[in-house]
């Protein structure tokens, strides 16, 4: 690990770069004990060549003033992205005291200030601070400069020869030289330390916009997880529902008629294998869609067991064909066969819709038909209208039957019937219609759902 978890980059708010890691902080060390190493043997050197010495005798600055020089140039640098301003502001110090007394170098000891400068840059948690602390070291480095310039021309053999004539003058061409190397100097260290912290603010927000990207997916997953399971649910909700009411329906009248007229009955349990046929069919599609052929092996010898004509013994032919308005016909038939009398009505001229549209219209109708026989009473009866208007389709299901008021007793059916009337609600609103529930004012009870017309995949607007 190079650096700690940056914080977040928040718009309009001054972005603080992290504390260095341990890796990070280990490097550091090791590039002062380096640039130690390197300043003190070109001290040494720079000694053995006579630099610095007071005489023509050899007599100069004493060793352990290079020692100490060496090691408060080099030493800080362990430091520098802990406390980078203080780094910067000892090391230009030092700097000028190697300068001033001949004590160090003058190879290393600008690395090591190089670095220093950069780093104020590079690592500052404030930028105001960190502008103002270069400005500092820079502004004294010029002074520094140009004090220099101007102390020696008073010293006639530092300079080539002030009196040759020509367009530049050896001292002013001297003097530009020092200026340029100092403004790439000091420009070079000011420009790669900021480029370094807008480097390190960059990654930062690619970082954050990759983490708040996983967040986001990790979100959408188990909102997607949600939906599906809501969608299963409301599926394995009106085929059981219906079927299994359907199937209650006729075994009980079968069961009443079965000794007084045996034909009544045999009706009755054809009207049970069928709906037990169409359920497993339902079901068949349904677990189809959620795991591969191979896994669905168990539900398609369920429904190949039942799929057999109850005369001859032949197996029979399952319809596979998606539910929707058009298949309202049968599903009334199949409401009346059970016991209730059911009615359909259709108003306007049919218009192909979307796929969603078509299953929610019939999943609506059969929930209805479903609450009709469970709450209404036996003497109930129910009508199915279906109005193909312009622009929307509308079907509506409305009985004549009581409507059961909840109690205690009654609390099962109360809560599978709220269930039935989410369920109605989430497809209405998957669809983008509206839903109208309740009691009808001379009895009964009712439900319109409105789906606006969309273009189905295929069919011209």
């Amino acid at each position: 690990m190079i650096e700690n978890t940056a914080p977040p980059v928040v718009e309009g708010v001054e972005w603080v770069r992290p504390r260095p890691g341990r890796r990070a902080l280990r490097n550091d060390v090791i590039l002062a004990i380096v640039l130690a190493v390197g300043t003190a043997a070109t001290v040494v050197l720079y000694r053995i060549a006579g630099w610095g010495e007071s005489d023509g005798e050899g007599d100069g600055a004493p060793w352990w003033g290079s020692v100490l020089w060496v090691a408060a140039m080099t030493l800080p640098l362990a430091a520098r992205r802990l406390q980078p301003e203080i780094v910067a502001l000892v090391a230009s110090a030092t700097f000028i005291v190697g300068g001033v007394v001949p004590v160090g170098d003058a190879l290393f000891s600008n690395i090591c200030l190089f670095v220093a400068i950069y780093t104020v840059g590079a690592w500052g948690r404030s930028r105001r601070r960190a502008t103002i602390v270069r400005g500092i070291i820079v502004a004294g480095m010029f002074g520094w400069l140009f004090w220099g310039l101007i102390y020696y021309t008073a010293v006639q053999d530092y300079l080539p020869d002030f009196s040759r004539e020509g367009l530049l003058s050896p001292y002013l061409a001297y003097g530009l030289i020092n200026v340029l190397t100092n403004l790439l100097y000091f420009g070079g260290a000011w420009y790669f330390g900021d480029t370094a912290y807008r480097s390190a603010r960059s990654r930062a927000e690619l970082e954050q916009r990759t983490a708040e990207l996983a967040a986001e997916r990790e979100r959408t997953r188990a909102q997607a997880v949600a939906i599906e399971r809501l969608r299963i649910a409301r599926e394995l909700h009106d085929v059981v529902a219906h079927h299994v009411s359907v199937i209650g329906v006729q075994a009980g009248a079968a069961r009443r008629v079965l000794a007084k007229d045996p034909a009544a009955a045999a009706t009755a349990l054809s009207a049970i294998e069928s709906s037990a046929r169409d359920a497993v069919d339902e079901l068949h599609g349904l677990l189809g869609t959620l795991r591969g052929d191979a896994e669905t092996a168990p539900v398609a010898e369920l429904d190949d067991a039942l799929a057999v004509d109850g005369d001859a013994g032949e197996p029979a032919t399952t319809s596979t064909s998606t539910r929707g308005i058009a298949r309202l016909d049968e599903l009334v038939a199949e409401s009346a066969a059970g016991g209730l009398p059911t009615t359909l009505a259709i108003v306007g001229d049919a218009v192909p819709v979307s796929a969603v549209v078509d299953l929610s219209a019939y999943r609506i109708v059969q929930e209805a038909l479903t609450n009709v026989r469970k709450h209404a009473g036996a003497a109930a009866t129910a009508e199915v209208r279906v109005r193909w208007a312009e622009r929307s389709v509308e079907v509506e299901v409305t009985n004549t039957g009581a409507v059961r008021q909840q109690s205690t007793d009654a609390s099962t059916d109360a809560s599978s019937r709220r269930l039935g009337q989410v369920g109605m609600r989430e497809r209405v609103a998957a669809a983008g219609g509206r839903l109208e529930l309740g009691p009808r004012a001379r009895g009964g009870y009712l439900v319109r759902a409105e789906f606006p017309l969309r273009r189905a995949e295929g069919v011209p607007a």
